[in-house]
């Protein structure tokens, strides 16, 4: 149903299971146009040294194992004022970014204005491209006003399988999460969140949802080519390009 996984981890991320190449060729091997690998910033526990991400871009080729694959981070939001865990700079050299709360890094519950605070600095920093797995009850906000937002800043909101299994008290807040969405034309990204090969591209969960929402399908930016690119057109990382050219060769 999706032609590009925009959140996945490799085992450099040590609660994950398989190298980058592992991931890529699975990718492929499943009919993906297009991957990201996104691992954790350096504040989560058991993330990669900070050489791994400014050696990523550099040292891997965009096209691996026969499919794209974007270069990028999951940033962690380490407090309510959105600080992340990479410098503007740093952000500024992946293909993609991720920004996300983890509970590890902000354990206490937000209120919503807190969150909503939260969310707005995110929804101004020029390298975040996808709000990561917003739904948890712990941090929840103003869904309607942020997704306007959102929409407004060019930010991708996440709709994450992952969150199925391991956050499944979200799942109502997910349902009130796609239809601010819905309402307010904010672009969605369907990802697997996946640690492992075996669950790479496995959203079937979040589009059995988005149906009973009579979601617009449009909306979703990575069931098509068209629709990607033309989403990342308007981002600051100029992946756009590169992914185009593939694909168009």
């Amino acid at each position: 149903m999706i032609i590009a996984d925009l959140h996945t981890h490799s085992l450099v991320t040590n609660h994950a299971y398989n190298t980058i190449t592992e991931m890529a060729k699975q990718g492929a091997s499943i009919g993906l146009a297009a991957m990201a690998i996104t691992d954790h910033g350096p504040a989560m526990p058991d993330a990669p040294h900070p050489w791994y991400f400014s050696n990523l871009t550099k040292e891997l080729p965009f096209v691996m194992e026969g499919i794209p694959v974007l270069k990028g981070a999951e940033a962690n939001i380490l407090n309510e004022k959105g600080t992340l865990d990479f410098t503007q700079n740093e952000l500024s050299e992946f293909d993609w970014v991720i920004a996300s709360i983890h509970r590890p890094l902000l354990p206490q519950k937000l209120t919503i204005r807190e969150a909503n605070y939260l969310w707005s600095a995110i929804a101004e920093n020029p390298w975040v491209d996808m709000i990561g797995h917003s739904e948890m009850p712990a941090y929840e906000y103003d869904y309607l006003s942020l997704t306007k937002l959102f929409a407004e800043k060019h930010k991708v909101v996440e709709l994450n399988a992952n969150s199925c299994t391991w956050r499944p008290e979200g799942k109502e807040n997910m349902r009130r999460l796609a239809l601010a969405c819905k309402e307010n034309g904010t672009p969605v990204a369907v990802n697997s969140d996946a640690h492992s090969i075996y669950r790479l591209g496995q959203t079937r969960d979040i589009f059995t949802m988005l149906e009973e929402l009579d979601f617009p399908m449009d909306l979703v930016i990575n069931t098509s080519k068209e629709l990607l690119l033309k989403e990342l057109r308007c981002h600051n990382h100029g992946v756009a390009e590169k992914l185009g050219g593939v694909w168009h060769e």
